[in-house]
C-alpha cells in the first residue's frame, strides 16, 4: 500500500462531499457522521506522524550543517 498525504487529502474531501449530501438522512446520516469521525481520527494520526517525520528530518539535516546557529539560550 503506497498512499500519500495527497491521497489522504482526496479522501478527506470525498468524505466532506458525502457529508454534504442533503439527501442523506436518518440512520444513513448517522452512519456517515460516525465514519467521518473515524476517518478524522486516523487522518489526525497520519498528519501527526508526517509532522514527526518532517521534524526528525530537519534535525538530521541541521546536524549535518556545520553553520547551524544555536538559540541564544544555548550559546556559550
Amino acid at each position: 500500500m503506497k498512499n500519500t498525504l495527497g491521497d489522504l487529502n482526496m479522501h478527506l474531501f470525498a468524505q466532506l462531499e458525502r457529508l454534504s449530501d442533503e439527501e442523506l438522512k436518518g440512520e444513513k446520516l448517522i452512519e456517515e457522521i460516525d465514519r467521518s469521525k473515524a476517518v478524522t481520527k486516523i487522518a489526525t494520526q497520519i498528519v501527526a506522524n508526517a509532522a514527526l517525520v518532517l521534524e526528525a528530518r530537519k534535525l538530521v539535516d541541521n546536524r549535518m550543517n556545520a553553520d547551524l546557529n544555536l538559540p541564544k539560550m544555548l550559546e556559550g
